[in-house]
């Protein structure tokens, strides 16, 4: 009889055994995911890679664009007008037959954004890869520009002011101030109106940053929706989960 309670013991032992063996199996795959609410098997490091990767490629491709001929020129989603803050300024000038020199000016601007643009792609990356993401999830479950739009929330102050040395750069390039001056010099010399003088090389820098996070935005939502945008495995697999609400 002792010996029969014995056998009963020992297989309550091991079916105890592989029901705990089975918990922590289940606490181990919980694990995998961080809490995420994500996929199976996607973890919080491997969403917020994904990201990082795609706002990278992302900015590579944008500076590319950008930075070519007529990148901003051509470009109407992103090309600089005259400044605002210096409206009266063109108004006044094509009024008095200057219209010609208000396109090359306009044109120059451009040229400048387009100058800087080459040495955006280092400024970006690096902000993308210094930058945290607190939610990979909700980035990867929101709008196609989510990831993009928190790289603009998080970084264009530090880029803005990492950039603007580069624009002057490029403005001084393209001399811009020869094509600036001869307009504003004689609008300023004019009886009964207040002088303006913009910050060009702000105006640009601004301008620049602005038309490269739409760029960047773009750039994002072809990896969202097309996969064959998605250059790296993390990127494939991340974009490819049902987490995407392009794959639902």
């Amino acid at each position: 009889m002792k010996k029969f309670f014995f056998v009963l013991a020992a297989m309550a032992i091991v079916i105890s055994s592989c029901d705990v063996n089975k918990a922590l199996e289940q606490v181990n795959k919980g694990l995998n995911t961080i809490n995420t609410g994500a996929t199976p098997g996607l973890t919080s490091g491997e969403i917020i890679n994904a990201l990082k990767d795609a706002l990278m490629q992302g900015t590579n491709n944008s500076t590319l664009k950008a930075s070519a001929l007529d990148g901003f020129n051509k470009n109407p989603k992103i090309r600089i007008p005259f400044p605002p803050a210096a409206v009266k300024v063109k108004e006044w000038a094509i009024k008095f037959g200057m219209k010609d020199k208000i396109d090359k000016f306009e044109e120059t601007l451009n040229r400048a954004a387009e100058e800087a643009a080459k040495g955006a792609g280092t400024i970006f990356v690096d902000a993308v890869k210094t930058m945290t993401i607190g939610d990979g999830l909700s980035i990867l479950k929101g709008a196609d520009t989510s990831a993009t739009n928190y790289l603009r929330k998080k970084c264009t102050a530090p880029l803005n002011v990492k950039f603007k040395p580069t624009v002057h750069s490029a403005t001084e390039k393209v001399k811009i101030t020869q094509y600036w001056n001869p307009i504003i010099t004689a609008y300023n010399k004019l009886p009964n109106h207040d002088d303006i003088n913009p910050d060009l090389d702000q105006y640009v820098c601004d301008r620049a940053i602005d038309g490269l996070f739409k760029l960047i935005g773009e750039e994002e939502t072809k990896i969202r929706i097309d996969p064959v945008a998605r250059a790296t495995d993390i990127m494939k697999k991340v974009f490819g989960s049902k987490d995407n609400p392009h794959n639902n």
